[in-house]
């Protein structure tokens, strides 16, 4: 197609089509920056979770950092990034948790969507008393091969003991919604 110039341009998708994408989008969008959640839970209890077992990233110091160390523990792996606002309320509670149900075999591990030094600044600011691994811009597209369809944050995925995923999330994960899962899955075991 032609404009009246004579240059070529490219075909546009019908509007009704544009504007479904633009509405989905900023729905999307809405939905996680007002704290509806997308989660599932008892449909993914039985999923291997050797794809997050089998992720191997950078720490802040920069030494590579395999998941499976943390093989056998209840492991609370979350998808975040500083410039996320549910990202930041979420992490204070997931710093108290870690303090308290270490010794029972939970472990968070923080993998940021960001750039080193601001994920590092944060980290100190926030005090946060687990592994952050960096998994830059790339990460968004790791959570996307996890479940994350919408490649929004923050992004959660849960462990159980024997290496199934127990839960994944996007949105915020409530401080409620957290513990309770936590206590289901540690009884478990």
């Amino acid at each position: 197609m032609s404009d009246p110039a004579g240059v070529e341009t490219a075909t546009r998708p019908p509007i009704h089509r544009r504007r479904f994408i633009v509405g989905a989008t900023c729905a999307a969008i809405a939905a996680v920056a007002t704290g509806v959640v997308l989660s599932r839970r008892d449909h993914v209890a039985s999923r291997d979770g050797s794809t997050v077992l089998g992720m191997v990233l950078p720490d802040l110091a920069e030494h590579e950092q395999a998941l499976a160390q943390w093989r056998g523990k209840v492991l609370v792996v979350n998808f975040w990034a500083t410039w996320c606002a549910p990202c930041r309320e979420e992490m204070p509670h997931f710093v108290a948790v870690q303090t308290r149900d270490a010794a029972k075999g939970v472990q968070f591990v923080g993998i940021a969507v960001d750039q080193p030094d601001k994920v590092r600044e944060f980290a100190n600011e926030v005090g946060v008393n687990y592994p952050v691994l960096i998994g830059g811009f790339g990460a968004i597209e790791l959570s996307r091969t996890l479940g994350n369809e919408l490649s929004a944050l923050p992004f959660t995925i849960v462990v159980d003991r024997s290496g199934s995923v127990a839960h994944t999330q996007l949105g915020p994960l409530k401080a409620a919604q957290l513990d309770k899962l936590l206590q289901r899955l540690l009884q478990a075991a």
